[in-house]
């Protein structure tokens, strides 16, 4: 069944615009606007609420739409018995957790917007995670939980533990969610559908060893978000976190995902091999480990959070059964723990709060002095520890009954055993939280102060409190909806289960009154410090382990980035190209996975030829050259080889780019060469250039035998043999090359584009340290005056008078700083000044050109950047100061800005975003014109690429001059140029 309107989503939606608008509400109205924002969790939970006799009949509500068709990935959300009950808590549970947060933060408490926006989004993605019924949607909705709960485990990011402890949440949960994700695949893969339904129906027939392992790899997801050991350090941990996160995500959300995730495939995989043993074991040792540990806690809030992992284990190991009698007491346990534990930890709260401490030996007399919430903690605690009539009992009873009948087959009664060992445990914690919150029996300090609390403060926890209380004897109100789960397990036993308050005379009620009896006495003052000190599992410390494991993983990245990244670009290239070699290289050739390399034709025509063995003998000589300048000049010979070849082949286009492009780069190199030494062998000895030879030669074979394969292997027409009909039609141009660029895939050039001006901003951050300067020294809008004369220094070329008085401060306000000049020649100015605006016009027909004939904004743009260059060559950085007398980032800016703008043009006349539209206009003089918007297009890329040469020209090139300069010492001979003479 689906609903109108896509409620599901809306519901969803509603969660993320009020996690976006609450930094402004707690801005305007402080810690208030907490209680507004529980209205949004409130109204999903009574939407939900609509839809349960729906779902209690046996329907499900779904709905959903395609998110990636070509994956077939969608958001589909589907609401059923289980999700409902999780939703259920989730949203109702999360509502009094909000409103609480109203009281439980001072006005003055920092990061309270962030923290109601991420307390908010949580519930949303919990609430998502539930309802996802696809395998993508569930991971991103797992993953979202978990980042989530960092940020809210490290609210107090100035205090070490709460850093530390969200890291360490983080890592555990994400690693177990990577893991899940991998099984989660190979069991749809499987079953032939992503749907997490389908998936579970597919379940009992499907077999293998893939299945298994696949199953493994879920239950690792789950038991890790569960905390189940050996991952159950993290959450006693995470009590670092504010006291209602840990109400909301380790009592009654979060935790439960792994829960929920066993009880959604229990009903396809219980039966897999490795299914029952994994969960039985761990979930048992988890079971007791963490009531031991509980039972001798001080701190009230740890002894919670290790109670929390002792009734993760208990919930997991009845999940896992796969019996309808273990399902359902499963689920009713979940429901239980949800209202108890979350009902203990703001009680907890409200007590750090008012009276300063957790620590049960520093209370006293609270039972006086707060009764009403002494009556929420003690329901609370007595429905952990199962009294009757409260829920936590009911739930109990059932979870005996589920072991008696034979659950596990042959392990049931071990099983069993351990249930009531921990259930005593279970008892004598709750027992002690109770003595000792409320009571004096552990109390060093009886004068111990008590800020009496406001209503609400009390109200939250005392109404979960009544909840469990309420609860057990309605418990037929609630038995329909558990038993629309339950009913998908198979049945072991002749009778099914019924919850009841009162089940009878039975041996589950003789196990629960010896558990209580028994939970008492070691609960007793006495006999618990007798217990504690007897540490029977002390040598069982994972978080150690953990911690060994960390700083060894930190140790070793240490010590292999010492050996591979020494601050030598051969070593990194070696070793990245060494691993390429013994991985993928060594797997390709072994398992012949390169197919069959078929060479139909050498070359096209004996000039192509000819442009291959200039390649490789550049290329030969590059490795062999002594100095880098030689070696970089021979390396520009190869790429201008494949720009022939390109030309050869019929790709003028391509041609041209490639030869400007590699003319470009050459500059680029030369720049930063003039900064290192000239000789290449001066520090790499002959044994060292074989090695990397050994290295390259085989890199070289692999990728020739790499890209011949990838000829042959193609089974399909290329995606380009319609480009050049494409091209006219739908760009109005005739070059297909450019109108690939600027119509066909103008979405990857605007992201290239990108690239590229990301590119120039981080070559520019890392030579100007101090700042970023615009226009070079010299660079101005007016001519620049010869150099200032230096009357200490008398120079026989310059005319005494101009030493002396006005003629001097006139030439001093008009001077400009100026190159030496010895490092000037005037022909090459001259030149070079004659030349460049030829070259600019040159550059400006290739964009316009560019539509039609070899060309575009990309090449003009390099040719533009090239004639910078070449004044840049001649007078250095003033030079280029007075060629290009504009800052880089204003053309980079306006690049993309025209670039992105060009975009809306097709939109405007009613076709795309990026999609070309031709005007046609008669113009006077130029009689009729036809014009492309995607020109403009062409113009920002143009723009981009002239401020990325300039950026590196001034970068590399100017500030690199500017660092390097030192006062040089006067040279009295004069520089003659025929019968001039020059100062």
């Amino acid at each position: 069944m689906s609903g109108g309107g896509d409620p599901l989503l809306v519901v969803l939606g509603v969660h993320a615009l009020a996690a976006l608008l609450a930094p402004a509400l707690v801005r305007t109205l402080g810690r208030r606007a907490f209680a507004l924002l529980a209205l949004v969790p409130a109204a999903a939970c009574a939407w939900i609420a609509t839809r349960l006799p729906t779902v209690v009949a046996g329907g499900t509500v779904t709905e959903g739409f395609s998110w990636i068709p070509a994956l077939g990935v969608e958001v589909a959300v589907r609401l059923d018995a289980l999700s409902a009950t999780l939703s259920l808590l989730v949203t109702g549970v999360g509502a009094l957790v909000v409103a609480y947060c109203a009281r439980y933060f001072t006005p003055s408490s920092r990061g309270l917007g962030r923290f109601a926006a991420v307390l908010v989004g949580f519930a949303g993605a919990m609430l998502a995670l539930v309802w996802a019924d696809d395998v993508v949607v569930l991971y991103v909705c797992w993953e979202l939980t978990t980042i989530f709960s960092f940020l809210l485990v490290g609210q107090d990011a100035h205090k070490r533990a709460s850093r530390a402890a969200a890291m360490q949440a983080l890592v555990v949960t994400a690693a177990g969610g990577l893991t899940m994700l991998v099984g989660l695949v190979v069991l749809a893969e499987a079953a032939g559908t992503y749907r997490l339904s389908g998936i579970a129906a597919a379940g009992p027939h499907l077999s293998g060893a893939a299945v298994t392992a696949g199953v493994v790899c879920v239950l690792v997801g789950a038991l890790s978000k569960s905390a189940l050991v050996p991952f159950h350090f993290w959450l006693p941990s995470a009590m670092a976190a504010p006291t209602p996160v840990s109400a909301f995500l380790h009592a009654a959300a979060m935790v439960k995902a792994g829960v929920y995730l066993v009880l959604r495939l229990a009903p396809g995989f219980a039966d897999v091999a490795a299914w029952r043993p994994l969960i039985a074991v761990l979930a048992a040792l988890t079971m007791l480990l963490g009531g031991v540990v509980a039972a001798r806690q001080h701190d009230l809030k740890l002894l919670l959070a290790h109670g929390t992992v002792s009734q993760l284990g208990f919930m997991v190991l009845l999940a896992g059964a796969g019996t309808r009698d273990a399902g359902l007491a499963a689920l009713a346990l979940v429901v239980a723990h949800a209202l108890f534990k979350s009902a203990l930890f703001l009680t907890v709260g409200v007590i750090d709060r008012c009276a300063g401490t957790r620590d049960l030996r520093e209370l006293s007399g609270l039972g006086r002095r707060a009764p009403v919430l002494a009556a929420a903690g003690t329901l609370a605690a007595a429905s952990m520890a199962g009294i009757p009539p409260l829920l936590g009992f009911v739930t109990k009873e059932g979870a005996f009954e589920a072991f008696l009948h034979d659950s596990y087959g042959p392990a049931a009664p071990v099983l069993l055993a351990v249930v009531v060992l921990g259930s005593v445990l279970t008892v004598a914690y709750s027992t002690r939280f109770v003595v000792g919150a409320f009571t004096d029996a552990f109390t060093t300090d009886p004068h111990r102060t008590w800020i009496r609390p406001g209503p609400l403060f009390v109200a939250v926890p005392a109404v979960l409190g009544l909840a469990g209380l309420v609860a057990g004897p309605a418990i037929g109100l609630i038995t329909p909806l558990l038993t629309g789960y339950a009913d998908t397990l198979a049945a072991t036993y002749p009778t099914p289960l019924v919850l009841k308050l009162w089940p009878g005379v039975t041996v589950a009620l003789g196990l629960s009154a010896l558990a209580i009896v028994l939970g008492v006495l070691v609960a007793l003052p006495r006999i618990a410090a007798r217990t504690a000190a007897l540490r029977p599992l002390a040598a069982i410390r994972s978080e150690v382990t953990w911690r060994a494991l960390v700083h060894a993983v930190e140790a070793g990245s240490m010590r292999v980035t010492a050996q591979t990244q020494r601050g030598s670009l051969a070593v990194v290239v070696c070793t990245v190209l060494g691993v390429l070699l013994a991985g993928p290289g060594v797997a390709l050739v072994a398992t012949g996975a390169l197919g069959e390399i078929r060479l139909d034709r050498v070359a096209d025509s004996p000039a192509q030829v000819v442009a291959g063995v200039l390649a490789v003998v550049s290329t030969v000589a590059a490795a062999l050259a002594r100095r880098r300048l030689a070696a970089v000049l021979l390396v520009g010979g190869l790429g201008y080889a494949v720009a022939v070849v390109f030309a050869l082949a019929g790709a003028p286009d391509v041609a041209l780019t490639q030869a400007l492009v590699e003319t470009m780069t050459l500059v680029a190199v030369v720049l930063v060469l003039r900064r290192l030494p000239r000789d290449i062998t001066e520090h790499h000895s002959p044994r060292r250039r074989l090695a990397r030879l050994a290295i390259a030669a085989p890199v070289g074979v692999l990728l020739a035998l790499l890209g011949a394969a990838a000829l042959g292997v193609r089974s399909l027409p290329a995606v380009s043999t319609a480009f050049p009909s494409q091209a006219y039609a739908f760009g109005a141009g005739q070059n297909v090359v450019n109108v690939t660029l600027v119509d066909i895939r103008a979405w990857d050039t605007i992201g290239e584009l990108s690239v590229l001006l990301a590119a120039a901003t981080g070559v520019a951050s890392l030579v100007f340290l101090d700042r970023r300067t615009g226009t070079p020294p010299g660079g101005s809008r007016r001519r620049r005056g010869p150099a200032i004369p230096d009357p200490a220094t008398p120079d026989p070329a310059v005319p005494s008078a101009w030493l002396r008085g006005p003629t001097l401060e006139r030439l001093a306000r008009r001077a400009r700083p100026g190159p030496a000049a010895t490092e000037r020649t005037l022909l090459l100015e001259v030149v070079t000044r004659l030349v460049f605006p030829t070259i600019m016009v040159v550059s400006v027909y290739f964009l316009f050109a560019g539509h039609n004939a070899p060309g575009g904004g990309f090449a003009g743009g390099l040719l533009a950047g090239l004639a910078l260059v070449a004044r840049y060559v001649a007078g250095g950085r003033y030079e280029l100061g007075e060629a290009a007398p504009v800052e880089a980032g204003t053309l980079l800016g306006a690049g993309l800005l025209c670039a992105g703008l060009s975009g809306l043009a097709g939109l405007v006349l009613g076709g795309e975003v990026l999609q070309t539209a031709v005007l046609e206009l008669d113009v006077p003089v130029l009689g009729h014109v036809k014009l492309v918007t995607s020109l403009f297009f062409d113009v920002g890329v143009y723009l981009i690429v002239v401020g990325l040469v300039l950026d590196i020209l001034r970068s590399l090139g100017a500030e690199l001059d500017r660092l390097g300069d030192t006062p040089a010492t006067p040279d009295p001979t004069p520089v003659t140029t025929g019968s001039e003479v020059r100062p």
